[in-house]
């Protein structure tokens, strides 16, 4: 199948994408030689705004309208190719990677970590990375930038993160994602291999993968490979454990941004597995489906087990992992487009909860649920993030998870029937009810333990914290309202590309595909 390329110089005036990832990336490294904090700061933020700028620059030249990879980009050097592009399945991404990079670094502001300028590079050169993960069309530039991403990662980690086991969650991490990009690394290898047996020459380009119809001999090994490996990215169960104790010792300001990098997982599966391999996805979907189903609800339980506000929060992106991977592997477009457009709704709305969890903290130095209550006479904007942010993924009327679950539900009736689809939906509001009673146990009950006075004086060194407070809840709050009440423009920037997607595996075994 052909697939239409519209190069960068038809529709802008200057290489976007390239843009987009090189400036957090050197920005970070300037900002490691600048002996002011207080500048480095300053320039972190200024470039997040740039970034932030060039993004709605991008999408207000992409034309939702038209099929196939737009703002292509491509340099071939050594037999080795550097391709870039965007279309609906991972444009919105690249959008709220910079919103919440901003907004991270905004909270900054609020903490003494804004002094620690190799934390604030660690929060840019994330950024870049994940955008060059986002935007690459060649199945091995997506994996050196996967690698690439480790650093920051465990930088911020052993830097910043809380208790003395810091070193020891960068080496459950390295050996989790290590594992998971061995295997991610032997399939592309396996799929470029599978390219040269069709007599042309190695290429791991994502057109020619797509576009290389010829039988695979290991067809089912690279599909394992593949989703094996995707799925400790995302993280799926039972590849999830590196995530509750990220989660539990890392800062809150990477936290945020690594609630944006976990969907990179999913949206490898969409790039990388449902075009490229159609079929033997289709021949699996059977034990996706067990997995995801396992997922929901063995998030659900841990998470109502849970007394750390941060564990419990990382068990709930578990939960809805399970949920979006099944609409991915639903086989038809209703699916497909609302695992994106939950996907970048979810991690709009974690980022929410984990931020104000984090303000929270700033306040009391304690996460756990007990420790906490009465909270919403301190900051009724801290609450009203939580509350939003925790109605956002329960698909609530007037935010953009109302659109997603319903499109979800749809797709999953039509590929696994009803029984799927109400355990998705059981799983979905349980998941929210448990960061409800979170939101009841903090900001309502009266704490079950002493809590000192932390309500805040506004003559006192805290004031400027307040007010950046408030600026983030009413970003985030406005962004998922807007969005929730209007979602009609964003599902056709999703459905740009996605029905392209949908005639790629339109032909698989028992499949039916309803448009």
């Amino acid at each position: 199948m052909d697939i239409n390329i519209i190069n960068w110089p038809q529709t802008a005036l200057f290489p976007v994408l390239s843009v987009l990832t090189a400036i957090p990336l050197l920005t970070s490294l300037i900002v490691l030689r600048m002996t002011s904090a207080t500048n480095s700061l300053r320039l972190a933020i200024a470039s997040a705004i740039v970034t932030l700028l060039l993004t709605i620059y991008m999408i207000s030249i992409f034309n939702s309208s038209e099929p196939g990879v737009q703002l292509f980009e491509q340099i071939a050097l050594f037999n080795l190719t550097y391709s870039v592009g965007v279309d609906g399945a991972n444009i919105l991404f690249i959008a709220i990677t910079a919103v919440i990079t901003l907004l991270a670094l905004i909270y900054l502001l609020t903490t003494r970590r804004a002094e620690d300028r190799i934390q604030v590079a660690a929060i840019l050169g994330y950024e870049g990375i994940l955008v060059g993960a986002f935007v690459a069309m060649n199945a091995l530039q997506f994996w050196f930038w996967c690698v690439l991403e480790l650093v920051p990662v465990i930088l911020m980690t052993i830097r910043g993160g809380s208790g003395q086991k810091r070193r020891w969650v960068a080496g459950l991490l390295l050996q989790h994602w290590g594992s998971g990009l061995f295997m991610t690394f032997c399939g592309f290898t396996l799929l470029a291999f599978g390219v040269m047996g069709s007599e042309e020459s190695l290429s791991f380009d994502w057109v020619r993968l797509v576009q290389n119809k010829n039988e695979l001999e290991y067809g089912n090994l690279i599909f394992l490979l593949l989703f094996f490996g995707f799925a400790i990215r995302m993280p799926l169960f039972p590849f999830h454990g590196w995530l509750p104790i990220l989660s539990q010792y890392g800062t809150v300001a990477s936290t945020t941004v690594f609630i944006v990098g976990i969907k990179l997982g999913l949206y490898a599966v969409v790039r990388f597995i449902l075009p490229v391999v159609p079929e033997i996805a289709a021949q699996w979907n059977w034990l996706v489906l067990l997995l995801g189903l396992a997922g929901i609800f063995y998030g659900i339980v841990l998470a109502l087990m849970q007394i750390n506000i941060r564990r419990l929060l990382a068990f709930s992106v578990i939960s809805h992992t399970g949920m979006l991977v099944i609409g991915v592997f639903d086989f038809n477009l209703y699916g497909l487009e609302a695992s994106i457009l939950l996907a970048t709704s979810f991690g709009l709305a974690g980022a929410g909860i984990a931020l104000s969890i984090g303000m929270i903290y700033k306040r009391t130095h304690t996460a756990y649920l007990p420790r906490l209550g009465g909270m919403i006479d301190v900051s009724a904007a801290l609450a009203f993030l939580f509350v939003v942010s925790a109605l956002s993924t329960m698909g609530m009327p007037g935010t953009p998870g109302f659109d997603g679950i319903h499109l979800l539900i749809d797709g999953t009736i039509k590929n696994f029937g009803w029984f799927v689809s109400i355990a998705i939906l059981v799983g979905n509001v349980l998941t929210a009810a448990l960061l409800l009673r979170a939101f009841q146990q903090i900001f309502i009950a009266a704490p079950k333990r002493y809590q000192p006075n932390v309500k805040p004086s506004f003559q006192s060194s805290i004031a400027p914290s307040v007010r950046n407070e408030g600026i983030i809840a009413a970003i985030i709050c406005t962004l998922l309202i807007g969005i929730g009440f209007y979602t009609t423009p964003w599902l056709q920037i999703i459905d740009q590309n996605l029905d392209r997607f949908n005639g790629y595996y339109s032909t698989t075994s028992s499949h039916e595909i309803q448009h």
